[in-house]
C-alpha cells in the first residue's frame, strides 16, 4: 500500500526548507533550469537465490482493467472482485466472470486502510472524512456511514462473525463494529500505533509496527489472548495454512505464528524492506508484493521463496478466483494473471 506522508512531518519539512540557504543542492536549478533529480532510493534486492527470480516482462496479464486514479486496496466475493481508488473517493466491482468493471461506487472521502468484505457488505475505511462506508454488494449502493475512522492510512479492516474491526484510534484502539447496528459496540486495547487488522483461523489479528508485535483478540470476549514478537515493523497481515503471516517493513521478511499456540515459527526472508506493500494467501501459497518485486511467492510447505517477479507494477495483491489480482497504483489499473505461473 502507498504510505501517506505524515502530517507533522510534512510540517517540519516545509518550516526546515523555508531557512535552507539558497545556494542548497536540493532547491538549486540545473542548468538547463529544471530541477535536480531527487536521489533514487536503493532497489530492493529480493532474494538472492536467482533461480526464484523472474521478471514481469514475461507474464501477460489475463485481464486489465483500466480504472485511472490510484487503484489500491482489495477485498474478495464470491464473484467480484474490490478496489478501492482514493483520489477518485470510489470503489470499483471488477466482475470476475466478464472481466469488466461492474460499477464504480462513491464513498467517502479517500478511502484508505484496507477494505473488508462481510455480512452481505463491502466496508470501506476512509482517510478523508474519518468515516466507515457500507457497500451492500446486492445492490452496489452505500447503505451506511459509521461516523469512525482509521487510525493509520496504512493498516487494514477486517470482519468476523461477531463484527467489524479497525484500529481507530492510534493510542491503541481496536474497534468493534456491529453489523446489525452500524455501530462500534466494543473497543479492545492493543498497542500504541497498530495498523494492521485480519481475521482468520477464529482470531483477529493486529499488527503493531512500533512495537514489532502481533496480537491475537479473541472476537467472542474482545480479549487479547496471544502477543507475539516478530520481524521488525510488521504491518500488513494474512492468515491461512493454520497460521499468520506478517510482512515486515523493517527488513523486508515474512514471520509466520503458529494461530493456535501464538508462537514464532519462522521468519522468511523476502529482501523487500521499506514502506507500502501488501501480503495474502491464496491457492495454498502466501504472495507478497511491493514496488519493484510486485509478485513474491511462499511456500508454506517449506517457509522459502519459491518464486519472485521483479519489475514495474504492484502495492496491492489478492488471490481469488484461480488469480492474482494486482492493484497497480502508479499505473492507474488492475492486472489479473493466472495463480499457475511457470
Amino acid at each position: 500500500m502507498r504510505r501517506a506522508r505524515p502530517i507533522l512531518a510534512t510540517l517540519l519539512a516545509a518550516a526546515a526548507c523555508a531557512f535552507l540557504p539558497a545556494q542548497d543542492s536540493s532547491s538549486t536549478p540545473a542548468p538547463d533550469g529544471q530541477k535536480k533529480p531527487r536521489a533514487k532510493r536503493p532497489p530492493r534486492p529480493g532474494v538472492a537465490t536467482l533461480e526464484v527470480r523472474r521478471e514481469m516482462s514475461g507474464i501477460k496479464p489475463d485481464a486489465i482493467f483500466q480504472t485511472g486514479g490510484l487503484p489500491d486496496w482489495q477485498a474478495s466475493t464470491a464473484d467480484a472482485e474490490w478496489v478501492s481508488n482514493a483520489p477518485k473517493n470510489t470503489v470499483y466491482r471488477l466482475d470476475a466472470k466478464t472481466n469488466t468493471v461492474a460499477a464504480e461506487i462513491t464513498v467517502g472521502k479517500r478511502p484508505c486502510s484496507g477494505l473488508a468484505s462481510g455480512f452481505g457488505s463491502i466496508w470501506v475505511p476512509n482517510c478523508g472524512d474519518k468515516t466507515v462506508s457500507r457497500i451492500d454488494v446486492a445492490t452496489n449502493q452505500v447503505v451506511a456511514t459509521i461516523a469512525i475512522g482509521p487510525a493509520a492510512s496504512e493498516g487494514g479492516i477486517a470482519a468476523s462473525p461477531e463484527g467489524v474491526w479497525l484500529v481507530t484510534d492510534p493510542k491503541g484502539v481496536l474497534s468493534k463494529i456491529d453489523a446489525n447496528q452500524n455501530k462500534v459496540i466494543a473497543q479492545v486495547a492493543v498497542p500504541p500505533n497498530s495498523a494492521g487488522v485480519t481475521y482468520g483461523e477464529g482470531m483477529v489479528w493486529v499488527t503493531s509496527p512500533d512495537s514489532n508485535m502481533l496480537s491475537g483478540v479473541d472476537p467472542k470476549t474482545n480479549s487479547v489472548i496471544h502477543s507475539v514478537q516478530v520481524g521488525p515493523q510488521p504491518r500488513f497481515l494474512t492468515t491461512g495454512a493454520g497460521s499468520v503471516w506478517t510482512l515486515n517493513q523493517g527488513d523486508g521478511t515474512v514471520s509466520r505464528v503458529d494461530a493456535k499456540s501464538g508462537n514464532l515459527i519462522a521468519n522468511i526472508e523476502l529482501g523487500v524492506p521499506g514502506t507500502g506493500g501488501e501480503i495474502a494467501f491464496g491457492e495454498g501459497h502466501v504472495w507478497a508484493t511491493v514496488f519493484e518485486i510486485p509478485i513474491t511467492e511462499i511456500d508454506p510447505a517449506t517457509n522459502t521463496v519459491i518464486k519472485q517477479w521483479f519489475g514495474p507494477g504492484g502495492d496491492s495483491i489478492r488471490v481469488a478466483h484461480g488469480s492474482i489480482w494486482l492493484s497497480n497504483l502508479r499505473d492507474g489499473n488492475v492486472w489479473r494473471f493466472s495463480s499457475k505461473q511457470p
